[in-house]
């Protein structure tokens, strides 16, 4: 029986082999992808941190307002920025969860992956 080259191959090989594979298909999805680098990540970064600092300060404003002109027997300005902090987290996740499900159906489109 005659082996075939396949067999032959060091393991060393194969891992070798399936490792330029691998980068080869990251940067043909780098080349179909480019704005899905570096500067993406963190400008994604910086959106989600903004989409809950933004309503946590406006809370937080509006409560010290409220505060002022109209006292309570509880904390506006603490009241509204624990419901603007937990409207920007809401906000934050909902906005993550559909960025991971448009990348997951790329992915599964991709031709290149």
């Amino acid at each position: 029986m005659s082996e075939r080259k396949e067999d032959r191959i060091d393991p060393r090989e194969k891992r070798l082999v399936s490792e330029v594979g691998r980068q080869a298909k990251r940067r043909l999805r780098s080349i179909h992808h480019p704005t899905r680098g570096l500067w993406f990540g963190l400008g994604m970064m910086g959106l989600v941190g903004w989409s809950v600092v933004v309503p946590t300060l406006a809370g937080a404003i509006l409560g010290v307002w409220l505060d002022e002109h109209y006292p309570a027997s509880f904390s506006w300005t603490l009241t509204l920025l624990m419901s603007g902090l937990i409207v920007g987290c809401w906000n934050a996740w909902r906005w993550v969860i559909e960025e991971d499900k448009a990348m997951n159906t790329e992915k599964s489109e991709d031709p290149h992956v």
